[in-house]
Order: C-alpha cells, then structure tokens, then sequence
C-alpha cells in the first residue's frame, strides 16, 4: 500500500524464538524470518508464489498506491521476475502476507544509504479481498522492532500518497507520526500528489 522496490530482495537460513507474543526469527538481514500474526504469516517468498502474486497484484486500485516500479497490468512474468530477485542476496528484507494459506501482499525494510543510512524506509500492500481487517497495522507493528534490531537504523519511515488516508491511519496505529508533508511530490497516474512523510523513532 505504501512502497515497493521490486528490484530487490532477501537470502535463506532460519532459527525461531518469540518476541512479543509473535513468532519470529532473529539474525541479520540476510537471514530471513517467519512472523506470525494474528491474521497472517510473515514469510519469505517462495518460487511457488509466482500465481497468487500475479493474480492479487493485478488490481489497479493496488498498483494505484504504490511507486511505478510496481507493475500494471502485473503479469506472471512480472510476479516471477520480483520473487527471483527478492530471494537474492541483498540488503533488503522483503517478506510475503501469507493469508489463508496464500500470498496474499508484501511487506518489506529497505535500509537508506549514505548520510541517510540511519534511516530505513518501510513499505507494504495487500490484495483486495483482505482490506480492513487489520492485517497490514498487524504486520507492520509486528516488523517494526525486528527492523529496528537487524537494521541498526535509528527511524523508519514510510512516504504516503496523499490519496491513501487508509495507509495513513495503518502507520498511526502502529505509533508512527506524520512528520512532513511534501507538496506536489507525486506523480502517478497523470494526478499530481501530495507525500505525507511519517517516521517512527526507536
């Protein structure tokens, strides 16, 4: 819903221990992790994914909140080329929203760099069918600390577009505050946009 870099991507291993009542598992970046919340896992992505993703990511009332490096119309090919890529080596983490036994959306920590490199971008979207339901504001205030522990960063931050007050009201619920707000930052979908930059600090 907020941001997807689908050029970039994760690694393999695993080991599990609890933190905050959810499941998850702890390590570097590289190392991935399983997260479970009440509504859903938080897990790698895996080549079998490719179907769901295609199908749940083919809606432009989904590809209408994110950056332009989400595709649309998103084909198989599309789906196939992200899942290869986000289970590279890299010093992303990207995760998948299992729902009901499928892919149902992403979620993902993308560490800045340069004299930005205290800071980490979060970005996330889930398929239609499963809006409102609270599942993204359970992902994100599940991801958050583990973000904070591998990353090092001192803030997350996310931009939103100024269309998308549900992504909005997902941070604030998780304690993240509106910070900024950049006028005209956004193009998409030939609309100029407002991006509602909030942060949350460790």
């Amino acid at each position: 819903m907020a941001w997807d870099r689908s050029r970039r991507g994760a690694g393999t291993g695993e080991d599990t221990c609890l933190f905050s009542g959810l499941t998850y598992i702890p390590g570097t970046m590289n190392k991935p992790l399983h997260i479970r919340t009440p509504g859903a896992v938080l897990r790698p992505w895996r080549g079998d994914d490719a179907p769901t993703l295609a199908r749940y990511a083919n809606n432009p009332r989904v590809s209408a909140c994110m950056r332009d490096l989400f595709p649309s119309p998103y084909t198989i090919e599309d789906a196939e080329r992200f899942i290869t890529l986000a289970t590279g080596p890299s010093p992303n983490l990207f995760l998948a929203i299992e729902v009901r036994g499928e892919a149902a959306g992403g979620i993902g920590i993308h560490p800045l760099e340069d004299v930005h490199s205290g800071t980490a971008e979060i970005g996330y979207w889930l398929a239609e069918p499963f809006w409102g339901q609270g599942i993204v504001t359970d992902a994100v205030r599940a991801l958050v600390p583990v973000a904070f522990e591998r990353t090092g960063v001192g803030r997350i931050q996310a931009g939103i577009f100024s269309n998308n007050p549900a992504s909005m009201r997902v941070l604030e619920k998780c304690g993240f505050v509106r910070e900024a707000v950049h006028r005209n930052a956004i193009t998409k979908n030939g609309a100029l946009l407002d991006e509602v930059m909030y942060v949350l600090f460790r």
